[in-house]
């Protein structure tokens, strides 16, 4: 009996290695597929700015009005607008199929074969696990992405600062403010205040909170703002871009970013 069970799990790991297999490749075309469309779109979009619809327009007007007349026309025009957003999460809700079937069968197949407990008992609870994992795989590289852009401003500060002072050193004063040296030329670093406080200020508008907001009430708008616009609750054309603009506000309201701004008012 435990030869069989043993067979058993065995067949049904190789067949749980070969559902991961088709999935993956899937999964592949479809991203290349996605890739290859952005790409196509985003060349189009270039030569339409670089002046060539207008060019198009006026030497091809007639035939410009047919092709857009045409069915097949906007049939090809909707491939392309919506073909990335749904590709994109045709492959997001695959990942997780994957994820939640091949665990599920792997834990199975480890049962029969070595007699190992299973994690969970049901697809369900596998996938709650997958949403965890890539919650917090989120959460590491936002923190990841807040660190180097904390490191980023810290240079250009760093770098200001000392550039002021020699300056100051040699000048004796700052009342060229960063525009030109003696030789009226640009200096070789532009002070970043101003370029902070607006990117401070635009971040806050994002989230829809006040300049003097402490990193409690960032918090909370930030998870009542990425709860709103989080793609796979909120279903709207913009609701992507929204929450990407969300994300990166969040990431640049960090701890040391709210007392630097405080700071300087």
């Amino acid at each position: 009996m435990n030869l069989l069970k043993k067979v058993i799990g065995k067949i049904l790991h190789i067949i749980t290695q070969l559902i991961s297999q088709i999935l993956d490749l899937l999964i592949s075309m479809i991203e290349i597929s996605v890739t290859l469309v952005n790409n196509t779109k985003k060349l189009f979009l270039s030569f339409l700015g670089m002046g060539g619809c207008f060019l198009f327009l006026i030497f091809a007007f007639p035939l410009t009005f047919a092709l857009l007349m045409n069915p097949r026309t906007l049939l090809v025009i909707l491939f392309f607008i919506l073909f990335p957003i749904l590709g994109t999460k045709f492959v997001s809700y695959l990942k997780y199929v994957k994820y939640m079937i091949t665990e599920f069968l792997f834990d199975h197949a480890n049962y029969l074969i070595h007699g190992k407990d299973k994690q969970f008992n049901s697809f369900y609870e596998y996938g709650d696990k997958y949403i965890r994992a890539e919650e917090a795989r989120r959460r590491k590289e936002q923190e990841r992405r807040r660190a180097e852009q904390q490191k980023e401003w810290e240079e250009k500060f760093r770098m200001w600062y000392e550039y002021a002072q020699r300056e100051q050193g040699s000048q004796g004063n700052y009342g060229w403010h960063g525009q030109t040296n003696n030789y009226g030329n640009q200096p070789p670093y532009t002070n970043p205040i101003i370029e902070f406080k607006k990117k401070y200020e635009e971040s806050c508008d994002v989230l829809g909170i006040g300049y003097n907001a402490d990193k409690y009430q960032v918090k909370l708008a930030y998870r009542k703002k990425a709860k709103e616009y989080h793609p796979d609750v909120n279903q709207s054309p913009g609701a992507t871009k929204l929450f990407q603009q969300v994300n990166s506000a969040y990431e640049f309201l960090s701890d040391d970013h709210l007392e630097r701004y405080k700071h300087m008012k």
